[in-house]
C-alpha cells in the first residue's frame, strides 16, 4: 500500500518524459509506471509509449446501461401492451415486435448514453477534493508528473526529479 503522493512539476515536456522514462526503467527501486500519473495543459500522444495502456472503464458502463436498456425497454413496454385487461381482437398480437424493436433500440441507447456520461462524471475525479497537489501552474504551461509511492522511496524520487530539471515538488501523505 503506497503511503505518499509527490507531484513534480516541470518546465519542458522532454525533461517530464525523461523522468517518466527513468521511473520505467526502475531507476527508483520499488516504483512501476503504473504509479505513475501525468498532468499536462495539453494532450502528447507519445507519452502512451512510455506510460503504456491504461485501463479504460467507461465502456464497460456503456456495455451495462446499453444491457439494462434492452432488457427494461422490452420488458417495460411488454408489460404495458400486455396489461391482464387486454383483450386481443382479429388476430392482432398482444405484443407487437416490430414496432417494439424500434422503441427498444432508442431506450438501448438512451440508458447506454446517460449511463457513459455518469461514468465519465464520476470516474473522472471531478468529484474529488483538491489536495496540496493541485497546482493551477499545470493548466497553464507546466507538466505534472504524479507518483505514489512508500517513504523510504521518497529521497530518491526527488533526486531523480532535480536531475531532470524540476522547478517544484510537491509532496502529501495518503490516508
Amino acid at each position: 500500500m503506497k503511503t505518499h503522493r509527490v507531484k513534480g512539476l516541470f518546465n519542458n515536456f522532454e525533461e517530464a518524459f525523461a523522468a517518466v522514462s527513468d521511473v520505467r526503467h526502475s531507476k527508483v527501486p520499488g516504483i512501476g509506471i503504473d504509479d505513475v500519473t501525468l498532468n499536462s495543459p495539453i494532450e502528447h500522444p507519445e507519452v502512451e509509449e512510455v506510460l503504456g495502456d491504461r485501463p479504460a472503464h467507461i465502456p464497460k458502463f456503456t456495455l451495462g446501461g446499453a444491457t439494462f436498456g434492452l432488457v427494461f425497454g422490452f420488458l417495460f413496454l411488454a408489460a404495458a401492451q400486455a396489461s391482464f385487461l387486454v383483450q386481443p381482437q382479429g388476430g392482432k398480437p398482444v405484443i407487437p415486435l416490430p414496432s417494439n424493436f424500434v422503441l427498444v433500440y432508442e431506450m438501448l441507447i438512451f440508458f447506454a448514453v446517460w449511463t457513459t456520461f455518469f461514468a465519465f462524471l464520476f470516474t473522472s475525479g471531478l468529484f474529488q477534493r483538491r489536495g496540496n497537489l493541485y497546482s493551477e501552474k499545470v493548466s497553464l504551461d507546466q507538466i505534472g508528473v504524479i507518483v505514489e509511492l512508500n517513504k523510504d522511496q521518497l529521497e530518491p524520487l526527488r533526486k531523480l526529479f532535480q536531475q531532470h530539471k524540476v522547478l517544484e515538488i510537491r509532496e502529501e501523505e495518503i490516508r
